[in-house]
């Protein structure tokens, strides 16, 4: 993978040792505003208690300051006590807001499932046959719901992304609409996102018609659409990269990393933060395991010099090394 500097890999760390999330929940108590005396007390003596409860307080503190991220609360000697310009940082809203997040998209992606006919799990990848012999292939956390007429083979996409083998049939167009966007195919291979992605279509063979609030565009294999400019704008592309996921491969070619995180984290439940922007604009090439995206944080933490924190199963930070 592109963008190795010769840094050395970070350290593997699985998110089990419970001397380091505790010693990261108290850099996010002690770093909150309504932090008191008692936790100061109490954290004072959990922290004298072992050595190597100071050394992972100590590491979990540096690597936050270093990174800018938190602002400081801590009443110290000589420190002016100025007025706060935004709410702090802090390791507890990250995780408040992975907790909060993947409870919401996990109750949105229940009642999506109770309405569809087919649908993924975060993570999974599935593929079925439709009614008519079509092929379909359902992405992470998707669903789909089947409409199919005497004249029109229709399907709504209710969440993440398809890709379709359509069996041609001129006297029954197939339709799928999702994302504020209709695809009207006969016979053609080609993937919708209903996610807000801005190259939410696809086609690898045949031609399709799209339709939406921005327009209507004639789609060609080896062409996408993108959003944008209040129009929908065809450009060539990869698609055959694009649909890796299918075969449980995710492949980037000179893209930013914080896209590829982005990417990534559409695979796993919780959330992946990134620390750092200036290493969110380093680019990344190469092919990575749909179905083991800690693999891909380890892949990219030993060529690209960046330093992965798993603070929960729900939490992975994404920074510069220290």
């Amino acid at each position: 993978m592109a963008g190795s500097d010769g840094a050395e890999a970070d350290e593997t760390d699985d998110g089990d040792d419970p001397v380091e999330r505790t010693a990261a929940a108290w850099v996010a108590r002690l770093s909150s505003s309504d932090a008191t005396e008692a936790d100061r007390r109490e954290f004072e003596a959990w922290r004298r208690a072992d050595p190597a409860h100071a050394a992972a307080y100590d590491e979990m503190d540096a690597l936050w300051r270093r990174l800018g991220q938190l602002p400081d609360p801590r009443p110290r000697e000589g420190l002016p006590k100025g007025p706060r310009k935004g709410p702090p940082k802090t390791l507890a809203s990250l995780a408040a807001l992975a907790l909060i997040g993947g409870g919401l998209a996990y109750e949105v992606g229940l009642l999506d499932r109770l309405r569809a006919d087919l649908w993924s799990d975060v993570g999974t990848i599935a593929h079925a046959t439709l009614p008519d012999g079509s092929g379909v292939a359902l992405n992470t956390d998707t669903a789909i719901a089947l409409q199919f007429t005497e004249r029109e083979r229709g399907i709504a996409l209710l969440r993440g992304e398809a890709s379709f083998d359509v069996v041609p049939d001129p006297n029954r167009p197939f339709v799928v609409r999702g994302g504020g966007l209709s695809v009207r195919a006969v016979g053609t291979r080609f993937f919708l996102r209903a996610d807000g992605a801005l190259r939410p279509v696809g086609v690898a063979e045949g031609r399709v018609d799209v339709s939406g609030p921005s327009g209507r565009a004639v789609v060609s294999a080896g062409e996408e659409i993108r959003v944008g400019g209040g129009a929908l704008q065809v450009t060539a592309a990869d698609v055959e990269r694009d649909l890796a996921w299918r075969d449980g491969r995710l492949i980037f070619a000179g893209q930013p990393l914080a896209a590829v995180l982005a990417e990534l984290n559409r695979y796993r439940r919780g959330r992946i933060v990134l620390l750092d922007p200036r290493l969110g604009e380093r680019r990344v090439t190469g092919a990575f395991d749909a179905r083991n995206t800690d693999e891909a944080l380890d892949v990219i933490a030993a060529t690209m010099g960046a330093r992965i924190r798993r603070l929960s199963p729900l939490l992975v930070l994404v920074g510069s090394p220290l």
